[in-house]
């Protein structure tokens, strides 16, 4: 594996082995040399806050060198093409380049119009992937439920313009899930499930999580959604929102997960967000040691 672009084309023992490797760095750490004398930089077009920082985080506790982009500050600002800025920096010596770009593919473009080795990894491309967040998603899940085939997943909020959802979709399917139910209004379902295998559809969230033992929440993605689209924040919260008279339907044992940032009181209530089976901050610390994971694997794989 050259690049993480998307997980949509990664096998069972190829995630687990990603997991694996995350788990091992989360429990023991990592060699602080075993990426010494290797560059990382970041590049997000996007704002970012745990997915950026962890990136740094993980590329520094394996001894890599990191640069943070400054796209103000950079030529991009002054005209130059993205292919130009990719074939500057590759001359300078680059090994890996975390991007996040708004637009579907951007990092894919990258990947096939860089000139050095450089490996390319998907920090979040539009509405079309988030590879790393799949990946630590399923981590924070497999720490306290390893046994992804027998259980009832639901992900409720923006599905159809959340690189999550379809990341989270992939991995859980590739890691045996059978029962993964997409849960929104009509206007915020996927039009098609071709890029979310196993999964179903619901727009009940009541019945949709009766049962569940993993809930995933999702923020409303206002930023790619007309403004005609965007509903009544009440209304949304009403039907749509995680309190705790909802989380009462599901498994005792449910475990709530979210990639942030968190619309408190839309999508989720603080209670069950700070509340006992919330996840959220697993997934943050998860974050940093699949990330961590990803680059070894990237830089310095397995013998």
């Amino acid at each position: 594996m050259h690049h993480l672009l998307t997980l949509e084309d990664l096998d069972r023992a190829t995630i687990t082995r990603l997991l694996d490797r995350a788990e091992h760095f989360r429990a023991h750490g990592a060699p602080r040399d075993l990426l010494s004398g290797r560059t990382v930089l970041t590049l997000f077009f996007e704002p970012s806050t745990r997915t950026r920082t962890s990136f740094v985080l993980a590329a520094k506790r394996l001894g890599a060198d990191n640069v943070n982009f400054d796209l103000s500050r950079s030529s991009t600002s002054k005209g130059e093409s993205l292919l130009d800025t990719l074939h500057t920096l590759e001359a300078m010596g680059l090994d890996a380049l975390v991007v996040r770009h708004n637009e579907n593919g951007m990092p894919a473009y990258l990947a096939r119009h860089a000139r050095s080795n450089v490996a390319v990894v998907n920090a979040g491309d539009g509405t079309h992937a988030h590879p790393t967040q799949g990946l630590l998603d399923a981590l924070t899940i497999r720490q306290r439920r390893p046994d992804f085939e027998s259980l009832r997943i639901v992900i409720c909020g923006d599905i159809r313009h959340s690189r999550v959802a379809r990341s989270d979709a992939q991995a859980l399917h590739a890691l045996g899930a059978r029962d993964i139910r997409l849960c929104a209004p009509r206007a915020m379902l996927p039009q098609t499930l071709d890029e979310f295998p196993g999964c179903a559809t619901a727009e009940d969230f009541d019945a949709a999580i009766e049962g569940a033992d993993v809930v995933v929440m999702l923020r409303i993605q206002k930023e790619r959604m007309a403004d005609a689209q965007f509903p009544d924040a009440a209304d949304y919260h009403a039907h749509y929102g995680l309190d705790t008279r909802r989380l009462a339907l599901a498994a005792k044992d449910c475990q709530v997960l979210h990639p942030g940032p968190i619309n408190r009181g839309i999508e989720i209530a603080p209670e069950v967000a700070d509340g006992p089976q919330s996840r959220i901050l697993d997934q943050v610390a998860n974050g940093v040691a699949v990330r961590m994971a990803v680059l070894a694997e990237l830089l310095v794989p397995p013998a």
